[in-house]
């Protein structure tokens, strides 16, 4: 039975909504009027968020999404220190505990996290979508490598990223010239799962949701920890550690579930377990 929708408590000024239903938790950048660029207060509260959606047995997926005609323009720098108020090492330590945790959050969520992606989606905000585990775009959707705009190096792990979904090539035409890429263009690059009309967005990212948490949703989690895994290790590393998660898979109640459901030629009942 779906559980009923549960709106969670945040501070106002952090811009973020958030509720979990039917097993889904919805994380929603709700700051329109600034392109959903994200403030620390928000960053913190999205890692808090994807957080606590690995740990809670009730979430079996996350949606990522923003309002209005952006689903996040990058950082919001306003509240940056000057550059004369720097010391040596400011800038490398405000990355490590900000960006770089926010989009390790995402990688590292034992649960699917599916982007919809609502509008623009520059620099970080470009990121963010990323690193989700499937990308969905509206129509209108644009992704922009900015920083070279500013005279700035990719961060929030772009050079991580880029490369290891499109090639180093693609990544580089991208970040050196920072020209917008449309959601038609990025899904042909391979950036992007799908692209639907803006009126469907939401609907199909329910819809994915929905199947991803009807699903066996441990084996989901050591699966997204398999792939991410695989382009940083060899072949025998990788093949222990696919040994390993089955090993460790087989012992849950969806596996068996899985199993017994093909010998009785049934439909699966995965409960997440």
């Amino acid at each position: 039975m779906p559980d009923s929708p549960r709106q969670s408590a945040s501070p106002p000024a952090s811009w973020i909504t958030h509720a979990t239903d039917n097993h889904v938790a919805r994380i929603t950048l709700d700051r329109p009027e600034a392109l959903n660029a994200i403030t620390p207060d928000q960053r913190e509260r999205i890692i808090e968020l994807l957080g606590a959606a690995s740990a809670d047995p009730g979430v079996r997926a996350v949606v990522v999404t923003g309002t209005g005609r952006g689903f996040c323009a990058g950082a919001d720098l306003r509240g940056a220190a000057p550059a004369g108020e720097r010391i040596a090492g400011d800038v490398a330590r405000t990355l490590r505990v900000g960006a770089q945790r926010l989009i390790a959050a995402v990688l590292d969520c034992e649960k699917p996290v599916i982007a919809a992606v609502n509008g623009t989606a520059a620099g970080l905000g470009a990121h963010l979508a990323f690193a989700c585990d499937l990308v969905l775009a509206a129509e209108s959707a644009r992704f922009i490598e900015v920083f070279v705009r500013r005279g700035l190096v990719p961060d929030g792990g772009g050079a991580y990223l880029l490369p290891r979904l499109i090639g180093p090539q693609r990544a580089k035409e991208l970040m050196f010239f920072g020209d917008a890429l449309g959601a038609a263009d990025a899904e042909r690059l391979g950036l992007v799962n799908r692209v639907v009309p803006d009126a469907e967005l939401d609907k199909t990212a329910r819809e994915w949701a929905d199947r991803l948490a009807a699903g066996p949703t441990r084996a989901l989690a050591l699966t997204k920890q398999l792939v991410n895994a695989s382009l940083d290790t060899d072949r025998g590393t990788a093949f222990a550690a696919e040994a390993a998660a089955q090993e460790i898979n087989m012992a849950t109640e969806d596996a068996r579930e899985g199993v017994a459901s093909f010998v009785e030629r049934r439909t699966p009942g995965f409960r997440g377990r």
